[in-house]
């Protein structure tokens, strides 16, 4: 088995970078000797560093800027078994123009859906750039035979989802089965691709919670990169422990070896538990940090929310009036 090398196209330096590394798929022994030997994570320092980049202060000038960026990067999400073509119209709406009364507030990046809203989700975005992300691949569970999980994520191409968020069977990895894991990531890329040759971008969810340790996180993160995700992502938000800073900073760190060892750049999507303003921007303070302004976009970088939005409308209208709204100001999703 080796690397794909139609899906996804990269630059020629790119390619022959990745195509060097082709010996490390070629099988289930390689792989493992490949993740195992990369550099363990040293838990407490990362903590710490995280904790440290954690109390930077942002001024407002620079507070305000970081509000905009993080309403521009989050991909507002309804994931209920609830939904309802009314309440996915409304989000989508609430995605396209954040504040009715304020026109200048950014769009959001994305709005993420199961599978069956996506056609409803597309036609009441159209023309507003806003994409649409599908979960796919049996989420949150992963519990599904293959063949079932790329059925899913064709139709969901099919119906026009620009994105796909697939989960990783975390059984299989955790298993020591990463071939296995390798393989369904790469097929689930391919089932990306639509007949005029474009592919939905391949969002790939570790549930970081359910992986116990950060080397498994490091781990986990060059699998998917190998096997060609265009973003990694911590977590579905169904869990008791999703996103947390030393998680996210493991990928950031990842995502940045990656393109040092392979010149292919890859975003990252912290996701679940992300709920306030001030969370965001530590986030931000940690992209930048950590990658460089060159990750600060939502082509690279994303909150997977639902409530983020209206706390950072809040503090939005607070730096532009020096007041809070009622508790009305915002819609409750």
């Amino acid at each position: 088995m080796t690397m794909p090398t139609t899906v996804p196209a990269y630059g020629t330096e790119a390619a022959e970078r990745l195509a060097s590394m082709a010996d490390v798929t070629a099988s289930d022994s390689a792989l493992r000797r490949f993740l195992h030997g990369l550099p363990g994570v040293d838990a407490v320092g990362l903590q710490a560093r995280a904790a440290t980049l954690g109390t930077r202060s942002i001024k407002t000038t620079a507070k305000a800027y970081a509000i905009d960026l993080a309403i521009s990067m989050i991909d507002l999400t309804t994931l209920e078994g609830a939904d309802t073509p009314g309440k996915v119209r409304a989000l989508c709406a609430k995605g396209i123009n954040p504040d009715p009364t304020d026109r200048t507030v950014p769009r959001v990046a994305a709005i993420c859906v199961y599978g069956d809203m996506v056609a409803t989700a597309k036609e009441a975005l159209r023309g507003s750039g806003v994409q649409v992300a599908a979960v796919a691949t049996a989420f949150p569970s992963g519990r599904a035979a293959l063949p079932v999980k790329l059925a899913d994520t064709r139709e969901a191409v099919a119906a026009g989802a620009d994105e796909i968020d697939m989960v990783i069977d975390r059984g299989a990895f955790l298993s020591g089965r990463y071939l296995e894991v390798f393989e369904e990531i790469r097929r689930v890329k391919e089932a990306c691709l639509r007949e005029d040759g474009t592919a939905a971008h391949l969002k790939v969810i570790f549930e970081t919670g359910e992986l116990q340790t950060y080397d498994n996180v490091r781990r986990a993160s060059w699998l998917a990169m190998l096997a060609g995700a265009d973003f990694i992502k911590t977590s579905t938000g169904k869990v008791a422990v999703n996103a947390t800073p030393p998680v996210t900073l493991v990928l950031l760190e990842a995502v940045r070896d990656f393109r040092a060892a392979t010149g292919v750049q890859v975003g990252v999507k912290p996701a679940g538990g992300i709920r306030t303003s001030k969370d965001a921007i530590r986030y931000l303070v940690m992209v930048n940090e950590t990658l460089g302004e060159e990750w600060l976009s939502p082509e690279w970088f994303r909150f997977g929310a639902s409530s983020l939005l209206n706390d950072l409308l809040m503090q939005r209208q607070k730096l532009r009036t020096g007041r809070y709204s009622g508790p009305d100001y915002v819609t409750v999703d």
